[in-house]
């Protein structure tokens, strides 16, 4: 379990590291007279990335569970490094747009592979934390890009952190050849039954059945996605596409903007980067927290609680507070802003089925990457406008939408998991627990609230 989790940290690191690469370098980019970008330019070429993304996602949650979570992995790491090579050598926006677009396509099919296979492996009642624990690999990437931004481009030029994301070509795509075991449920249902049961056997999962395996082929995957908007999912199914595109806006939003938003408002060159490192630093503290939150009080709520914090601290940043303010305020806010949207994956995977997982997780990502689609180039129109301050506060509403969305999906559902009563010592039926016998089957990840007697 814990080799699997490590490789998926890896990737989930590098993705990390590529998307925040184009905020850390964009004060650069547009000071570079001779490359020939605005404001405005820079948001529409981010809003094409995103777009690559979500063509990226939808792809990959519709055939990972046919073609194989590894291979599919694979070429979304070889797909993304090839884009940032393109970035680094492009002569023109336009050569950089296409670059961005091709590394988007990786980048889209990465994150719901991770999270699927991590929701495999990972014992049941740990998944929200697994998957807090994957998702700072996200931020620590986006932590160096910034290093790495402020470290080559005031010198070497913009072009250098961009070659250096060729690297998880080199790196993570051997390692994930030689060492990531494929999908036990992907195997079983290739026909593959005893190396899958091989592979459950050695890595401690429930042996896979065809009642939890998810359907090869084409035919497979519609049945898959019909099922996401079977009547008594799709309100709740909706819903968590408003969540993710809401989710989206706000981290795609902000790791594309903050620096130049900071220094439309007035901060330096060198203070507004390394906000993008703060906010990044505050998001690894937000993932532990939210995954052990979650599994105590349920993570429907922490959810909805994390984008009611985020928005408040992204209006607080609307006022231009002192320095000493700013930075307190900015690493709070990423406490709550990026575990937000990745609590929504973890409502997700609670709420479907083992074998519609990856389809649901799938579209989950992959529609609420409009929201990552919308906010660059929004986020470039404030800025050509002069309207940078306002932009804090549009995106602290996009915040509140989110909880609102969060909070209603168990609310349209007969399909979400609960708790049965076994005894006075269960304090009652609680809405966000998962029943006993889902949990022993291992079909929905417990990551409700813990009954008040259970000792950690």
């Amino acid at each position: 379990m814990y080799a699997v989790i490590a490789l998926c940290w890896l990737v989930v690191f590098f993705d990390g590291f590529d998307v925040t690469v184009y905020g850390a370098t964009m004060p650069y980019m547009l000071d570079d007279t001779s490359f020939g970008l605005d404001a405005a330019m820079a948001g529409s070429i981010g809003s094409w990335t995103t777009f690559g993304m979500l063509v990226g996602a939808l792809v990959a949650g519709n055939v990972t569970d046919w073609l194989g979570r590894r291979a599919v992995l694979v070429w979304c790491v070889v797909l993304f490094s090839a884009g940032s090579g393109v970035c680094a050598l492009a002569g023109d926006p336009t050569q950089f747009a296409a670059g961005r677009c091709l590394a988007g396509l990786g980048l889209g099919g990465l994150m719901p592979i991770c999270l699927s296979v991590v929701a495999e492996f990972s014992p049941p009642r740990r998944m929200a934390l697994a998957t807090g624990v994957l998702m700072t690999a996200y931020h620590a990437g986006g932590m160096s890009a910034t290093g790495v931004g402020l470290l080559l481009a005031p010198d070497h030029g913009w072009r250098w952190p961009f070659a250096v994301g060729v690297l998880p070509a080199l790196v993570a795509v051997p390692l994930l050849l030689r060492y990531l075991p494929e999908s036990p449920g992907v195997l079983y249902g290739k026909g593959r039954v005893q190396e899958a049961r091989e592979i459950a056997r050695r890595y401690g999962l429930p042996a896979p059945t065809a009642e939890n395996t998810p359907a090869a082929g084409v035919a497979g995957r519609l049945r898959a996605v019909r099922s996401l908007m079977a009547p008594d999912r799709r309100f709740a199914t909706l819903l968590l596409w408003v969540a993710s595109f809401c989710g989206l806006l706000l981290v795609y939003g902000i790791s594309t903007w903050l620096p130049q938003l900071m220094r439309s408002a007035g901060y330096g060159m060198t203070t507004s980067v390394s906000l993008l490192m703060v906010i990044n630093a505050g998001g690894i503290i937000g993932m532990l927290v939210a995954g052990q939150v979650a599994d105590r009080f349920g993570v429907v709520r922490v959810a909805a609680s994390w984008f009611v914090l985020a928005a408040a601290g992204l209006a607080l940043l609307a006022t231009s507070p002192s320095l000493g303010v700013t930075y307190a305020v900015v690493a709070f806010t990423g406490v709550w802003l990026f575990s937000a949207s990745t609590m929504v994956y973890a409502v997700a995977g609670r709420f479907y089925p083992a074998a519609d997982r990856a389809a649901g997780l799938g579209w989950v990502t992959g529609v609420g990457r409009l929201g990552a689609v919308v906010s660059p180039w929004l986020g470039g129109v404030l800025v050509g406008h002069g309207l940078a301050s306002q932009g804090f506060l549009v995106f602290a509403l996009g915040g509140l939408a989110g909880a609102v969305a969060v909070l209603l999906v168990p609310a349209v559902t007969s399909s979400w998991p609960r708790t049965p009563k076994t005894g006075p010592a269960a304090g009652g039926v609680r809405g966000d627990g998962a029943g006993a016998q889902e949990r022993a089957e291992g079909v929905v990840p417990p990551l409700g609230p813990t009954s008040p007697g259970r000792t950690r």
